[in-house]
């Protein structure tokens, strides 16, 4: 083989050798990728010379960069919040300013059955609750994991795995995936990224070191690199990167005095953004620390407010860094992990012997109880290092713009608990619960094309909710008043008390007058000595909901992913098994062919 370029002189490779010797072999490809982008920008050497594989497993010679036709790069992103979606789009158009021939998917839009069709398949995932795969990639998860799944010795693949690592199941669904490609014969083309909630440089070191890779092994005839428009990821001039400055227009509280919950409704004006938003998308929300809860753990750490720290290379006073730039209301295993050597807090290094320990105190104990518990004095600097950066949260749009117009309307549960007599709130429902009208707040949308109405306005729709899950359905029906939409409409909603929490009560009545909603089902789990709940309510009306669904309606489910949406889709199975005359895997069939026809859609958290 030609050896290529100017060779490093000794005492340049014993410079290299002394940097990179406790490198991981992720770490140095990642930063062979970053090299390999530096000098496409400084040199005008061609790719083609580029032979040192980025993962440095060996070096490939002319015989196998250059392959006749160059195979086409599948990439699939299965995404819960849009993370995932748009690392894809990023790679997309990567791979396709450097002359690859590379198709794009949700997963929801893949059909799945082709996937033994693939030579080189790249697949970014999220996983959202306790280890599911996002909702679009069900039907692929049901195929690949089931006895209809093909070879896959002809595959060649990657996975890019997003997750959060407070959640015991960090990145399950990425996991499993790559697991499960391997087992069915694919070859990776090299390991699993696993990424956390400050994923985006993690992303962006994977982006380069797989487009060096890929580079290497498969030589592109033309770079585009000067020609190809970059691609559009957000056409709005308002993203999660550069938020709209908004202002409240109303703070109600929705429940009564006598609810155990707070549940509000908030009005927020959208004027001079040109944001547009359609039934179905969610309102990104960055927010603020509770100042009092960052001086409690100031005050538990013993740190002077004022101490000037380096926050996302900034300095500033930590008081002000953990106001705006840190998560202080979840707790991680890591964070466990690392108080306990930072601190050296003897009874919490006796708590957490095993990991499961770990993730249990991590559960039960927000970062400040743990500080309160297993008390200790550490630095401003090694308190930033336990933390994670704070991320936006997310909350279904509750109005239709066509009905509100420089409106977004937004239905949020505020989270308020006691921990051994102290009052603990949610990090953003909290903020949004103290916002006065007139005061700003920065906020995005984020789009959701798989939570949508059907086009046809004749379809008929079942909606199914409980709690602030009824957010989208006020949406909903806003727009289908709208449209003057003629398919009839069907609500399931379900809350403790039908005095204290039935939200948005006299417009649902007001719209089942007028006749737009065709029928109400209500389950007030608290309002009788047994506990009633939605998935009871649609065994009992297990008959007419067969026959609307016979007769072409879409089903659509918002709310809790490990408690209510999952018995409503166990109360469905047996509404069909049972309604349909047919067997548990004909059932599970069924369900699954409704959610490939986007006739089964779910709205999930």
């Amino acid at each position: 083989m030609a050896k290529i370029g100017l060779p490093l002189s000794e005492v340049q490779i014993k410079q290299v050798e002394a940097v990179i010797q406790e490198f991981s072999s992720l770490q140095l490809a990642w930063l062979s990728g970053y090299l390999w982008s530096q000098a496409q920008l400084i040199s005008s050497q061609s790719p083609e010379n580029v032979l040192v594989s980025a993962y440095g497993d060996k070096i490939v010679d002319d015989s196998t960069i250059h392959t006749d036709p160059l195979p086409t790069m599948t990439i699939i992103s299965a995404s819960q919040t849009g993370n995932a979606r748009r690392i894809a789009e990023q790679l997309s158009m990567d791979m396709d300013r450097n002359g690859f021939n590379v198709k794009l998917y949700r997963a929801a839009d893949y059909k799945f059955k082709r996937i033994a069709q693939e030579k080189v398949l790249i697949i970014i995932i999220s996983t959202q609750g306790e280890g599911q795969e996002p909702e679009e990639a069900t039907a692929l998860f049901n195929y690949l994991f089931s006895k209809k799944a093909p070879e896959l010795a002809q595959t060649h693949f990657a996975v890019f795995a997003l997750g959060d690592s407070s959640y015991e199941f960090f990145c399950r669904a990425g996991k499993r995936i790559d697991e499960r490609l391997a087992v069915l014969g694919a070859k990776r083309l090299f390991p699993r990224v696993d990424a956390d909630i400050d994923f985006q440089q993690t992303a962006d070191r994977w982006r380069q070191s797989t487009l060096s890779f890929l580079t290497q092994q498969f030589i592109p005839p033309v770079a585009k690199s000067d020609t190809v428009a970059p691609v559009i990821i957000d056409s709005s001039l308002y993203t999660r990167a550069h938020p709209f400055k908004a202002s409240v227009l109303v703070n109600q509280k929705i429940t009564s005095r006598e609810s155990e919950k707070d549940i509000r409704h908030l009005e927020i004006d959208l004027a001079d953004s040109h944001l547009h938003y359609q039934p179905g998308d969610a309102v990104g929300v960055w927010f603020r620390n509770n100042p009092a809860l960052v001086n409690e753990i100031l005050t538990l750490l013993s740190i002077n407010e004022f101490t000037e720290v380096n926050a996302n290379n900034a300095k500033m006073p930590i008081k002000q860094a953990l106001l705006t730039q840190y998560e202080l209301t979840q707790n991680t295993v890591a964070i466990v992990k690392k108080y306990a050597e930072l601190s050296k807090n003897q009874a919490l290094l006796a708590h957490i012997v095993t990991t499961s320990q770990a993730q249990q105190l991590a559960k039960l104990l927000p970062l400040v109880d743990m500080f309160r518990r297993y008390p200790s004095v550490i630095s401003a600097e090694q308190l930033l290092s336990l933390l994670r950066p704070l991320t936006p949260r997310f909350y279904s749009i509750s109005s239709s713009q066509d009905e509100v117009g420089n409106e977004v309307h937004l239905t949020v549960g505020v989270v308020h608990y006691i921990i051994d007599g102290h009052s603990r709130w949610g990090g953003a429902s909290s903020y949004l619960a103290s916002l006065n009208e007139d005061d700003q707040l920065d906020i995005f949308i984020e789009h959701n094309d798989l939570f949508r109405l059907p086009t046809d306005e004749s379809t008929d729709i079942i909606m199914i909710s409980s709690g602030t899950g009824i957010a989208p359905f006020r949406a909903f029906l806003q727009q289908r008043a709208i449209q003057g939409a003629t398919g009839r409409n069907w609500l399931f909603f379900g809350n403790p008390h039908f005095i204290s929490d039935f939200l948005y009560q006299v417009e649902w009545q007001r719209y089942h007058k007028e006749g737009l909603l065709t029928r109400i089902d209500l389950a007030w789990s608290r309002d009788q000595p047994q506990k009633i709940y939605v998935q009871n309510k649609l065994l009992e009306q297990a008959k007419d909901v067969w026959q609307w669904i016979t007769q072409g309606a879409a089903i659509y489910v918002c709310g809790d992913a490990i408690g209510m949406a999952k018995q409503v889709e166990l109360s469905l199975l047996t509404l069909i098994e049972q309604q349909g005359q047919m067997s548990t895997q004909q059932a599970a069939a069924f369900l699954a062919e409704l959610r490939n026809l986007r006739r089964y859609q779910r709205d999930i958290y």
